[in-house]
């Protein structure tokens, strides 16, 4: 295993944690899990985005912040490496999506103070999947307060990720998984192990499944 740090990310449905649970088995990895259930505004952010998004995405910031804080500068002698299902630029991208402007200045003010205090992955693995197959995901998982998220909404977000990573030329191995079975298609997760036995530069990198 070339990385120690790795961090998961896509968009709402893409299957994250699947994969960030199957790898840390594998390589007996520190497993660093987004807590959204605990934040209380989620489910109202959904019922009335205008209202709630602000306090939605104070909360999310600062929950990631002390999760990740506390764990990266906490060694552990027996597990070296670490996956994360979250990046915590996930803060500022969604807070990009779902603020008015005023808000969202604030917001990044704010996010520009608390990110260089946070530990970067070595590697950034994104799961890009269509909206359809997102809003399959999303209605299996049965999540009450999810199965309103509008297509465009998720669309947007995707833009959002995708731009992010263009422009910050994050270290990023871009993974198809428009058809990914991580968990009962043996070659699905063989390919992604696989692909993390190589040296990536800067710069997006692709994995086509099998």
């Amino acid at each position: 295993m070339k990385y120690n740090f790795i961090t998961i990310e896509g968009n709402i449905g893409a299957g994250k944690t699947t994969l960030a649970h199957l790898l840390s088995k594998h390589f007996n990895a520190r497993l660093i899990l987004e807590e959204f259930a605990d934040n209380p505004f989620l489910p109202r952010f959904y019922q009335n985005p205008e209202q709630y998004a602000f306090p939605l995405e104070l909360f999310f910031m600062a929950e990631r912040y002390k999760q990740l804080k506390e764990l990266l500068q906490t060694k552990d002698m027996f597990q070296k490496i670490t996956i994360s299902d979250y990046l915590f630029t996930k803060c500022l991208l969604f807070a990009k999506t779902n603020l008015g402007d005023d808000e969202f200045r604030l917001y990044q003010k704010l996010f520009d103070i608390i990110n260089p205090q946070i530990l970067q992955p070595e590697l950034l693995i994104y799961l890009h999947a269509p909206v359809n197959k997102l809003q399959e995901n999303i209605k299996k998982r049965n999540r009450e307060y999810e199965q309103n998220i509008s297509g465009e909404y998720l669309f947007t977000l995707q833009e959002t990720y995708t731009q992010y990573i263009k422009q910050h030329n994050v270290t990023t191995l871009f993974i198809d998984a428009s058809n990914a079975d991580f968990l009962d298609n043996e070659e699905h997760f063989r390919a992604v192990l696989n692909a993390l036995d190589k040296d990536y530069g800067n710069g997006q990198h692709y994995l086509v499944l099998p």
